[in-house]
């Protein structure tokens, strides 16, 4: 009599004919792995390996020659989709033991393992193995099996097709199903703990503290009874005052930093009353754990491409709010932010998302769009068009926060170079002078002047970069004169579009003169919003007009490109940026101009990663006493370029340059386990980029489960560009020179289906050159 078979009480045991039927390999994490424990009843081969015996073979060696026979291309192929019978935590230990050899938890090309791991299979319980080959197919593995522990199995039946699955296919999915829901934060009692947590505070304190604008009592009262309900928070909970920007009170907060408050929704509580809910937003990842401005506008993108327009909704939602109570849209929503903003791109957000809004409720959607402009409007008149920031000389607008001190954000040693000699000079340490100055027992209007571009520099989004250099503030940049007309052209639309010509402003606050002259901001008086309807003519004026002073000032006929303009020395500033492509997304170049920024300016910024940000002559070379900064590849100048050219007719450009960009994300996403980071060198295809504050999103273990936000946001948006062959070929990791010589040679490429043999597909291009 045949021994009992003893086996875990959680085990479901399977019949053959379902091993064989197709299932669906591609179900997300919690569908896939979210099922108990099966088996088969195999009574061919040994099911011993449930007891302990596991008959798998490890990888053997003979010194630095691997023993098994190579894998080729003309194998016998499976009749049936194979699946793999894998111990979960013993087949995690075998694959980080012999695979990842830097010991970083990740299976890349720099790894030195062998890149092959047998796996037994389903249908002959283990007993039968097949190798997993390459860096892709192992880095697969890992992350599934780092998907399967979350979900406490401790066996599972796996798909090959999820470790052959189509990278881009594999990348999209990702993005679309799991990162942006790793990226999601609410601030309420439910998120606090999660939000409140700031890589960026070096005071030492890590209990959270949340500042509630004045004028809403019901909030501040609601995060009290947080603190009082859940005291292991340790919640300190802080109303702000009338004027919650004052340089003065937010220096004074530097020791003392929190998050703000942001929108909240009145939800049942299910016993007959009301709750407040913290409406979810998407934060970018890594070190940046709030909400930021113009990250939110590509995320935003990201996710109306993926059909998440409530989350879209919802972050403009959290503008609205910022503009009532923090008088803009705030860099980030963290108490050291609340002197500066960021690039305004709130009209285009606002009205993508409301073309994408169920129609079901036009009323609705009207009023929501009525709120986003209103606020657009205010943030306009008392911001962008309001002194520091506007030059009534040129008309023309620049980054200038206020601010007092030294950024307390950053890296503690981020301004030690800045800081030493003026250290130096009062004979004190970098600490002491730094303190003293902060405080100011010490004045030295230099250090000021510096302070003053360098905050500058990060509300332009770009820091750091050389383009801006100890003059930001001075700038009236060609990338926010693109954005603020493009505010005028979406506010006049909506108002003639929508609100039938007319719109009514119901907050009160100080109209900008119009036209703008010197003598006009000399006056003392200004009109009230509520004076008076708001029309599309005035806001078509206003365009007008900025697009008059952009030719002006900031257009170079001899070099067929947009120039900053210095309102300081009166004169361009010849750095040429590719920024200067956002006046075709925005619409404010003629077609003249278009033609020539394509024809002769945009070769200059293509390289073979798609658009660097300037060109090496400009930005100058880097050495150690030169070194890099990070914004020489910045992911938002390419979807702010591809959806430019396309505006303009120059679609083939748009899809060149999504493409270049798209196979080097794909290259990093198949080559590294992986990652999707926040920034690449475009020059060599790198995302081990060399420069200031290091790259964000590569830091994981086994698995990634952000990706970046912007980063996610360009792959979705990017792949809306490419046609179905493009696609194929950045799936197949096919260069950007190799497919696109193909193309100018007029010869179609014929792409393997990756997908189904990896190896197979390095095989066939594998071309063998005998010598005489």
């Amino acid at each position: 009599m045949a021994p009992s078979l003893t086996h875990p009480t959680t085990v479901n045991f399977i019949e053959e004919h379902d091993l064989s039927t197709p299932s669906l390999p591609m179900k997300e994490a919690a569908d896939y792995y979210g099922k108990s424990e099966t088996f088969t009843r195999s009574r061919t081969y040994s099911a011993s390996h449930i007891h302990g015996y596991n008959p798998r073979r490890i990888p053997a060696f003979d010194e630095s020659t691997h023993a098994r026979a190579r894998r080729l291309s003309h194998d016998e192929k499976a009749s049936q989709p194979r699946r793999f019978l894998i111990d979960v935590e013993e087949t995690i230990r075998l694959v980080l033991e012999q695979e990842d050899t830097d010991g970083d938890f990740q299976i890349s090309v720099t790894d030195a393992g062998p890149k092959v791991m047998a796996l037994g299979t389903a249908t002959s319980n283990g007993f039968k193995t097949f190798d997993i080959r390459g860096t892709y197919m192992l880095s697969n593995l890992l992350q599934e099996l780092a998907l399967a522990r979350d979900h406490g199995r401790k066996r599972i039946v796996l798909d090959e097709a999820r470790l052959t699955e189509n990278p881009v296919d594999r990348l999209s999915r990702m993005i679309k199903n799991s990162f942006w829901h790793s990226l999601t934060r609410r601030i309420d009692g439910e998120g606090l703990e999660i939000i409140c947590a700031d890589p960026k505070n070096r005071t030492g304190r890590v209990n959270p503290r949340i500042y509630v604008p004045h004028g809403e009592p019901a909030m501040a009262d609601y995060y009290r009874k947080v603190a009082r309900e859940k005291p292991h928070l340790n919640l300190d909970v802080q109303v702000l005052p009338v004027k919650p920007d004052d340089p003065s009170f937010v220096k004074s907060l530097n020791n003392k930093p929190g998050i703000l408050a942001l929108a909240m929704n009145e939800s049942d509580d299910g016993r007959g009353g009301k709750i407040l809910k913290g409406i979810p937003f998407i934060v970018p990842g890594a070190r940046f754990n709030e909400l930021y401005n113009w990250d939110s506008y590509f995320i935003s993108l990201g996710l109306l491409v993926d059909g998440k327009v409530t989350m879209a909704q919802g972050m403009v939602d959290h503008f609205i709010f910022e503009i009532k109570h923090y008088g803009k849209i705030l860099n980030g929503s963290r108490s050291y932010y609340l002197c500066r903003t960021q690039p305004p791109f709130l009209t285009d957000m606002a009205l993508q998302i409301f073309n994408q809004l169920d129609r079901s409720d036009v009323d609705a959607n009207r009023a929501w769009l009525k709120r986003a402009i209103q606020a657009a409007i205010k943030e306009y008149h008392t911001i962008w068009v309001a002194e520091p920031r506007i030059d009534p000389k040129t008309g023309l607008s620049r980054y200038r926060p206020a601010g007092l001190g030294i950024p307390p954000e950053t890296e503690a040693t981020h301004f030690t170079h800045i800081l030493e000699p003026f250290a130096h000079k009062h004979g004190l340490s970098i600490l002491e002078f730094s303190e003293k100055y902060n405080d100011g027992v010490l004045k030295e209007p230099e250090l000021d002047e510096y302070f003053l571009h360098d905050r500058a520099v990060r509300e332009s989004g770009h820091d750091t970069t050389y383009r801006f250099e100890k003059r930001c503030a001075n700038l009236a940049t060609i990338d926010l004169q693109a954005l603020l007309y493009k505010y005028e052209i979406d506010i006049g639309t909506a108002i003639r579009e929508v609100f039938d010509d007319e719109l009514e402003l119901e907050e009160e606050f100080p109209l900008a003169p119009f036209p703008i002259t010197p003598a006009a901001y000399a006056k003392t008086t200004r009109e009230s919003s509520k004076g008076r309807s708001q029309s599309s003519d005035e806001w078509f004026k206003r365009a007008e007009f900025r697009k008059q002073m952009i030719d002006k000032y900031l257009w170079n006929d001899n070099k067929s490109l947009y120039f900053d303009y210095d309102t300081a020395k009166e004169q361009q500033i010849l750095y040429e940026s590719v920024t200067a492509l956002w006046a075709l997304w925005a619409g404010c170049a003629s077609e003249e101009q278009a033609w020539k920024l394509v024809t002769q300016s945009l070769k200059k910024f293509e390289v073979l990663g798609g658009l660097v940000s300037g060109t090496e002559e400009s930005r100058g070379k880097i050495s150690l006493d030169r070194p890099n900064r990070q914004w020489d590849y910045p992911p938002p100048h390419q979807t702010m370029a591809w959806v430019g050219l396309e505006r303009y007719g120059y679609l083939e450009d748009a899809q060149r340059l999504a493409y270049r960009f798209l196979y080097m994300m794909t290259t990093a996403f198949v080559d590294f386990n992986g990652v999707v980071p926040e920034k690449f060198d475009a020059v060599k295809l790198s995302h081990l980029v060399d420069a200031e504050y290091g790259n964000q999103g590569i830091d994981f273990k086994m698995v990634p489960r952000e990706g970046f936000g912007w980063m996610n946001a360009a792959y979705q948006v990017g792949l809306s560009f490419l046609n179905s062959h493009m696609r194929r070929a950045v799936a197949a990791c096919t260069s950007p020179e190799v497919f696109f010589s193909a193309a100018n040679n007029g010869t179609e490429q014929v792409l393997p289906d990756m997908t189904s043999d990896p190896l197979g597909l390095a095989m066939d291009s594998l071309e063998i050159v005998t010598q005489d």
